[in-house]
């Protein structure tokens, strides 16, 4: 079940053919990397909190995917930066719901062809705010590539809600009082180079290809994909936690999140009991 991270580098640098650089620098196999993926800021609009409500939408050419904020072993997570935003003074992605792929035994979370991300930009500024900045994604068919692409536009003062941006909001994985399902309980196990989780969680069935995902904040904490059983309505999940120095930590259980994945839902559960 296990890879560890050094392993996890092994299979980055080997699926991962060229260095990061700039849409223009990026070939692959004859084709620019503009011939593979086209990013745009959608406006969006001011939300009832105050807060700005834009997206990004990416366009892949057919047969290419991009990852998820967890993308699984040798992904690259979508990153955005800015460069210049006066008067946005922090933003969160809105993640819609992923898919599972498995190529040569490997299993990797993420979209294909085409995917909005909202994003929610808090901001202290009531008038209209530039956007100006970069987004780094791994892109894939056979092989992946990363590419960074020019990312910039306008949020307007008020803007008109967006159709598309509220479909990809109402896409994203459900909380646990929505699918019905049962808090996690979690059984920690100390390991040679880290802990072992061990979550139990009453999860409806979420569609084929169940996936579970665990994640904590810190990116520099390495957790292996899980192993996974059901039992009815019960589902039970294992998978290791190996911090930078590989050496025993105390883990906050309320830190971690845990994602049942299918093919007809997403179900996220934060934090979990002893």
């Amino acid at each position: 079940m296990k890879k560890r991270p050094i392993l996890r580098a092994f299979l980055a640098a080997a699926l991962i053919l060229l260095p990061l650089g700039s849409a223009a620098q990026a070939q692959f196999l004859g084709r620019s990397a503009d011939d593979v993926v086209q990013v745009r800021l959608m406006e969006g609009w001011r939300i009832e909190n105050g807060r700005h409500m834009a997206a990004i939408q990416i366009t892949l050419a057919p047969g290419w995917k991009t990852y998820w904020r967890a993308p699984g072993e040798g992904g690259i997570p979508p990153r955005v930066r800015l460069d210049r935003a006066e008067g946005v003074t922090g933003m969160q992605i809105h993640w819609p719901r992923p898919e599972v792929f498995f190529a040569n035994g490997i299993r990797s979370i993420g979209y294909r062809d085409d995917v909005i991300l909202p994003i929610e930009f808090a901001v202290s500024d009531s008038g209209a705010i530039e956007i100006d900045g970069r987004i780094d994604l791994g892109v894939c068919e056979d092989v992946c590539m990363p590419v960074t692409l020019d990312l910039d536009g306008l949020l307007p003062p008020q803007g008109s809600r967006d159709a598309l941006i509220a479909a990809a909001l109402s896409d994203r994985p459900l909380t646990r009082a929505e699918a019905g399902a049962g808090a996690a309980t979690c059984r920690i196990t100390p390991i040679s180079d880290g802990l072992r989780v061990e979550a139990q969680m009453r999860v409806p069935p979420v569609g084929n290809d169940e996936t579970v995902v665990f994640e904590l904040p810190d990116p520099g904490i390495w957790i292996s994909g899980a192993s996974m059983r059901r039992d009815g309505n019960t589902v039970t999940a294992t998978a290791d936690v190996v911090p930078a120095d590989a050496g025993p930590f105390a883990m906050n259980r309320s830190d971690l999140r845990i994602t049942v994945l299918g093919t007809r839902m997403a179900v996220e559960l934060l934090g979990c009991t002893g």
